[in-house]
């Protein structure tokens, strides 16, 4: 096992959680599942658990390169670095997609998997660079940043198209659009 094999396992694991990640608030709702896991099918939604799906992965990808013994360095920073830019990559791909054609499902699964993948390719690189100072501390800091806003923006959803879950007509965790 090296580094490079670790890309496409850990894509595969990311892929494979985002399945589980989907459902877990609807299946165990609270407020630490709110903060990141979807609340509902609004686009934001699904990059939260994107971002936290990453996180996760990452978490397993730590201990699997640890028990092989696999160099590595700047561990958390990578982590977090994958899961911020995977919102923008995964937005790029998908949104002209969505609307000029609408919801199509396994176009949606085809762009997350290449999503992770493209994150996964920049992590290794990242991961093989010199120690960064300050990388680890930095990303504590940032992931902290990034859930804070995540929390807010469920509780406190702009109405953004973004936002809207149009299955269940809402923005966010409480916030109904009132029909007239």
């Amino acid at each position: 096992m090296n580094l490079k094999k670790m890309i496409f396992i850990n894509t595969i694991i990311t892929f494979l959680l985002c399945f589980i990640t989907h459902f877990l608030y609807t299946l165990l709702p609270n407020p630490i599942f709110s903060i990141f896991f979807p609340v509902n099918e609004s686009i934001w939604e699904h990059m939260k658990m994107l971002f936290t799906t990453i996180l996760i992965a990452s978490a397993i990808e730590y201990f699997i390169l640890k028990k092989f013994h696999i160099s590595h360095d700047n561990f958390l920073i990578t982590s977090f670095i994958k899961a911020i830019i995977s919102i923008p990559i995964y937005l790029l791909m998908f949104l002209p997609i969505y609307y000029n054609f609408g919801e199509i499902m396994p176009v949606t699964f085809i762009v997350l998997f290449i999503t992770i993948l493209i994150v996964n390719i920049i992590g290794y690189f990242i991961l093989r660079l010199n120690h960064i100072k300050y990388g680890e501390s930095l990303a504590i800091i940032f992931i902290t940043i990034v859930y804070t806003i995540m929390i807010i923006l469920t509780y406190k959803t702009p109405r953004l198209e973004i936002f809207f879950d149009t299955e269940e007509e809402k923005y966010g965790i409480n916030d109904y659009l009132i029909k007239k």
